[in-house]
């Protein structure tokens, strides 16, 4: 059946809240907006007039489509080149969704998304739709096609894996200096506002340019670990480097100026101070593209965790938002 301009009208008023939860059960934008779109063509094949609760409608078939796209990216994802590192998003994105509560807040955090990636599916969706959209565990036993009490366990499963991940940064595992990062610390459910994140950055660079390894031991906890996501198309180590002293080994080289990384980025990228889902990031920039995402995960200690994200297919909606925007004046130019 054709649908009327209302009809349309109603499922755009639903995109921003629908890209939200896909973003959050896929950790891709991209395949986000395609869930999205694949929900679009649902309703455009559905019978509305029959349809009771629209909104509810949208989240079960969307809900769907992505538990489907989970299953599937679990088995491609194990021939994945390196380290599979969710998309990140910068500051002002509509995709990450609703930011009035902590939980909110926390469930599309950069630390939070990589925990996510642990969960099962359904305790993924039931994670998301209650702890980020407040859904009620009536509606999401319906979504589901589940008992109200299975969802119930479900969720208490999924925030007790997600509790124990984020317990290690809530700790700091360990402190190695204890630096108070720019006089801003926080703990698992923290806010950052842009000062906070460009005094976090600014004293990260300054340490990780400095090229000695002891001021990058002082801001990093002693369990930390650094990870880069280049997908086989910018290189990037296969795995994690863990401790204080092998993270500051790999951050120093890293900001060594040198002219296969000047080739290899396409130019001498600037250094940007700004946030992306909700924490301090470094962005690397050349000549208008965005080139790197490092996120930077923080504790009372310190720096927990340096995530960065170079794969060029997820930074296009980085790439598209930053020409969009204002991000300021870079903290380091031609950095590299």
């Amino acid at each position: 059946m054709a649908l009327t301009l209302s009809d349309v009208d109603r499922f755009e008023a639903a995109r921003p809240r629908l890209e939200a939860i896909a973003y959050r059960m896929l950790g891709s934008a991209s395949e986000a907006e395609d869930a999205v779109q694949e929900t679009y063509l649902r309703w455009q094949a559905a019978d509305v007039e029959r349809i009771e609760v629209p909104e509810a409608w949208l989240t079960k078939v969307l809900t769907n489509l992505c538990l489907n796209q989970l299953t599937s990216a679990r088995a491609r994802r194990e021939t994945y080149v390196g380290q599979w590192l969710p998309e990140p998003l910068l500051e002002g994105d509509p995709m990450l969704g609703p930011a009035e509560t902590a939980e909110q807040r926390e469930s599309v955090s950069y630390a939070v998304l990589v925990l996510l990636e642990r969960l099962s599916p359904n305790e993924r969706a039931v994670y998301v739709l209650r702890e980020a959209f407040a859904y009620s565990h009536r509606e999401i036993a319906a979504i589901l096609d589940l008992s109200e009490a299975a969802g119930q366990q479900i969720f208490h499963r999924a925030k007790k894996h997600v509790a124990q991940g984020r317990a290690r940064a809530a700790s700091g595992g360990g402190a190695a200096g204890g630096a108070a990062l720019g006089g801003t610390v926080g703990g698992a459910r923290g806010e950052i506002d842009e000062a906070a994140a460009r005094r976090i950055v600014e004293e990260f660079l300054a340490a990780a340019t400095s090229g000695k390894t002891e001021p990058l031991i002082r801001l990093l906890t002693s369990d930390a670990i650094a990870v880069g996501d280049g997908g086989g198309k910018v290189p990037a180590r296969a795995s994690a480097f863990e401790g204080a002293l092998a993270v500051a080994k790999f951050l120093r080289g890293l900001f060594k100026p040198a002219q296969a990384k000047r080739d290899l980025a396409g130019g001498s990228p600037d250094l940007y101070a700004g946030t992306a889902n909700g924490g301090p990031a470094i962005v690397a920039v050349v000549d208008g593209r965005v080139f790197g995402i490092m996120c930077l995960e923080r504790a009372q200690e310190g720096i927990v965790a340096v995530r960065s994200q170079v794969n060029p297919d997820k930074l296009e909606r980085a790439t598209a938002r930053w020409a969009a925007g204002d991000f300021g004046t870079p903290v380091l130019t031609e950095a590299l």
